[in-house]
């Protein structure tokens, strides 16, 4: 399991240093966030699909599936000589990294005791060590003496090997037959709506490109397409925080993508900006992600003091991301950017584990596919959002003043740190009963 996190993590952490010379070579910088908005969005289809399919049994078939998908995508960028092709097998990675995803976190709860599931989530946030510390930096080499192409055809080389690795913990997955979750309409229903959920997401990114009446259609469609699928997709209180599971789903959705949107537009910052080579912008991320790795070590210590942590790691979230603006100012030191990002990175290794593990401690077995899956769904719909209101905002500012394009990204997503600071405050407040799809979880009491 550790293998294909770690392979997860590579992809990643190369893919977001790449991708600033990619969308210069194919003249596609207007396409840039909707590179990494487009694999979010396509990965809630992946979730949904493999959440539904753990419930239902073993794990060895949507594993392998989106295994093939997330291939295929890698396939479609790395030969992509246009940048709408590139978003397109972008697109199709997601479908399968969101699979995967779900996968991994159901395997968890199938294969390990409860006592144990707090060191394993350590062990896959230590999966993202060698990862970050030669990921971002041979990326950039590869980037600057190869081609960027291989960064794609370099992680299909890694693929295989790591699945293969855990196949026989996903042929052991199988659960009772008592226990499995019978198909019903409603599973079909979710689905589309997860379909229509991320055509929602592209239709934003696509209007903010455009002009007139396609653009104002195309924004309408897609907010209002958000608007009546998102609350069907996800337990009911998610988008109100309601204490409990609705609130640490949306605290992931929010720290998640407030996260990720300033990650999305530091190295391009950097390198476009303060003239860094990719190399060295993606020693950058490396910090956040070695401090990401301890502070999951940290949090895996102890199966307690959840509120602490979420406490602690969404204010460190907050302060990374102002820190991270600061080198639009060329008499800001690159460094504290660098100081500042590492903070961030242990935020995040605070928050994420805590999450995780609460969600598969607050679900029955016939709802941890499904519960993992509006976990992660959350983050990507609501990371993917941004993301595209973002993309605009950058897009429109960039050419006549690049200080505002950036500064409206990055305050988005301190806004969005912000409002994480807040929910979780809610995580563990007095419960209620919540339902997640078709089924009812309660909430700890």
């Amino acid at each position: 399991m550790a293998a294909l996190m770690a392979l997860l993590a590579f992809e990643s952490l190369a893919v977001t240093t790449a991708m600033p010379v990619i969308a210069e070579d194919l003249n596609g910088l207007a396409l840039y966030s909707m590179a990494f908005a487009g694999t979010l969005a396509a990965s809630v289809v992946g979730m949904v699909v493999a959440g539904q399919a753990s419930d239902r049994g073993g794990l060895a078939r949507p594993l392998w599936a989106g295994l093939a998908l997330f291939i295929a995508g890698l396939v479609i960028a790395g030969t992509a000589v246009w940048m709408p092709v590139l978003v397109l097998g972008r697109l199709v990675q997601g479908l399968g990294s969101g699979a995967l995803s779900v996968i991994l976190y159901v395997m968890v709860a199938r294969v390990y005791p409860l006592a144990l599931r707090p060191k394993i989530f350590a062990a896959f946030a230590a999966a993202w060590v060698v990862p970050a510390l030669i990921g971002p930096f041979i990326a950039g080499l590869v980037v600057e003496h190869l081609h960027w192409r291989w960064v794609f055809f370099g992680a299909i080389m890694l693929a295989l090997p790591a699945a293969f690795m855990i196949r026989g913990a996903a042929n052991r997955s199988q659960i009772d037959i008592a226990e499995v979750k019978a198909r019903t309409p409603a599973d079909h229903v979710k689905v589309l709506l997860a379909i229509a959920a991320s055509a929602s997401v592209v239709l934003l990114h696509f209007g903010g490109q455009q002009t007139g009446v396609v653009a104002i259609i195309a924004l309408a469609v897609g907010i209002a397409g958000l608007v009546m699928v998102v609350p069907r997709l996800l337990p009911h209180g998610t988008v109100t925080a309601s204490p409990g599971i609705p609130a640490a789903i949306a605290l992931r959705a929010v720290a998640g993508a407030g996260f990720t949107v300033a990650e999305v537009f530091l190295p391009l910052l950097l390198i476009r900006e303060r003239g860094l080579t990719p190399g060295m912008a993606g020693l950058v991320l490396t910090a956040a992600a070695l401090t990401w790795s301890t502070g999951s070590w940290l949090r895996g210590r102890s199966s307690t003091g959840h509120q602490r942590y979420l406490a602690w790691g969404s204010a460190a979230i907050a302060v990374a991301i102002i820190a991270a603006a600061l080198p639009l100012w060329p008499h800001i030191p690159i460094f504290v950017a660098v100081i500042g990002w590492a903070v961030g990175g242990l935020g995040m290794g605070l928050v994420y584990p805590t999450l995780s593990l609460l969600t598969l401690e607050l679900s029955p077995v016939s709802q941890q596919g499904a519960n993992s899956s509006a976990l992660q769904l959350a983050e990507a719909l609501s990371t993917a959002t941004f993301l595209a209101v973002t993309g605009f905002a950058f897009a429109l500012l960039i050419t006549a003043t690049p200080v505002a394009a950036y500064l409206a990204c990055f305050g988005l997503a301190v806004l969005l740190a912000l409002v994480s600071m807040w929910i979780a405050r809610r995580v563990l407040a007095a419960p209620s009963p919540v339902t997640v799809g078709a089924a009812t979880a309660t909430e700890p009491g």
